[in-house]
């Protein structure tokens, strides 16, 4: 037998008593979980210690750690996040369309859970109660499998969300694989018959290994390499905020900005602002003309200004980096977009309303922004509550993944006896 099919078994047998649950019992559960994670609080931040030490005696990079911490004020926004998926609709058993075919059959279109969920995902402790959250409330049983990086944080985690359920609700429906091996995760990929859906979240190599390793359904969540274009016509003062934000408010996010894209007819003017702007704030990775820019009265004390290679267009650096490229015209910035994106998040910045249409339209991405951050792309911004990822596919799911994400189509057929001739 293998390590986890017990584990298996138990949240697939979990999974068909959640999903005859109705939403009252549901957000009961969730609410003791809740207060369960509230009351575990000194477990937990102690848990989070040790998981940070450990990270930096690794030399883990302080955007990555960043990834990690939890405090006080972020227990705070997941008991938030918690509370807002409580709130929502249930997302089950929604009739979504129904249609009366020329035999009298009645067709209805109606929301059903996805079944039993596995994601596995790299540092970021929320994502351990954000996506059981989800899970639960859309009658979902569901794996987590994080990184050995958060490993005594999940534990403390889950150990607070199960006395939770044990009190109202399913204990059975989340479980945490926390060997730590690769053999665990090959067992979760292939885990067909237990398993309905596989979720990657984290970076390049680990999405790349699930996709190509796994021989159960994966919703594949992407790498942000993402982009801001400044377009000519742009308000400066407003793209200065937009960037800056949008590289530093968070830079080890997955949408925060990693290429800046500047029209040529505005480069100057704009690198001449940027550049002293974030002086001992970030480093810069510039081509040819935006360098002779930042640097055209004197590289400004304190800012990191370095030439840019072919590869750091293809870089998620999630870094206080930011690589910039000078584009020709609107044609060029969206070729350059979708030749090295990844379909995470990508935004422009303009006044010239068909140039923000035409982008737009062009762009192949699952958000793109007109004047505003790329880091607005997350599912508790977007009113969800919380997120499981977010996909860069384009069926089923796509964008922060919410409740949604973990439904799926029965078709309902009422007739009066019909039969085929």
């Amino acid at each position: 037998m293998n390590s986890l099919e017990p584990v298996f078994g138990s949240l697939k047998k979990a999974q068909a008593q959640l999903a005859r649950e109705h939403r009252q019992k549901k957000d009961k559960a969730l609410k003791a979980a809740m207060t369960a994670i509230d009351a575990a609080r000194g477990a937990i931040l102690r848990a989070n210690e040790a998981d940070l030490a450990k990270a930096r005696s690794r030399g883990m990079k302080e955007a990555l750690v960043d990834r990690l911490f939890l405090d006080e004020q972020r227990i705070d926004g997941i008991l938030e996040g918690l509370a807002t998926v409580i709130r929502l609709e249930d997302p089950i058993g929604r009739v979504k369309a129904g249609w009366t075919l020329p035999n009298g059959l009645f067709v209805e279109q109606v929301t059903v859970p996805l079944g039993v969920a596995a994601i596995i995902y790299e540092s970021r402790p929320n994502v351990t109660v954000d996506a059981f959250s989800l899970a639960y409330k859309a009658g979902c049983a569901i794996l987590l499998r994080g990184s050995s990086a958060a490993l005594e944080s999940n534990r403390a985690l889950v150990k607070a969300i199960k006395q939770g359920l044990e009190q109202d609700g399913i204990p059975d429906a989340v479980s945490l694989a926390d060997s730590g091996t690769r053999e665990e995760v090959d067992e979760i990929l292939n885990a067909r018959g237990y398993i309905d859906v596989v979720l990657p979240r984290g970076g390049r190599d680990l999405i790349r290994r699930v996709v190509d390793h796994a021989r159960v359904p994966v919703i594949e969540t992407g790498a942000g390499n993402c982009h801001i274009f400044v377009e000519k016509s742009a308000d400066l003062k407003n793209a200065m905020d937009i960037i800056e934000n949008a590289k530093l408010q968070k830079p080890g996010a997955c949408n925060s900005v990693e290429t800046l894209l500047v029209d040529r007819a505005i480069v100057f003017s704009l690198m001449r602002q940027l550049a002293p702007r974030v002086a001992g704030k970030m480093e810069l990775r510039c081509d040819i003309d935006s360098h002779m820019a930042s640097a055209e009265n004197g590289v400004p004390p304190g800012l990191v200004l370095k030439g840019a290679w072919s590869e750091d267009w293809e870089t998620e650096f999630l870094d206080t980096i930011l690589a910039v490229k000078t584009v020709e015209s609107l044609d060029e910035a969206i070729d350059h977009i979708n030749y090295y994106g990844t379909g995470h998040s990508e935004a422009i910045l303009t006044r010239n309303l068909p140039a923000a249409e035409e982008f737009c339209r062009r762009v192949d991405a699952a958000c793109v922004y007109v004047n505003a951050s790329t880091r607005f792309t997350d599912g508790g911004e977007f009113g969800f509550g919380a997120e499981l990822g977010i996909s860069t596919q384009k069926f089923h799911a796509r964008g922060p993944m919410g409740l949604e994400a973990l439904t799926t189509i029965q078709y309902r057929i009422t007739g009066q006896g019909q039969i085929r001739p």
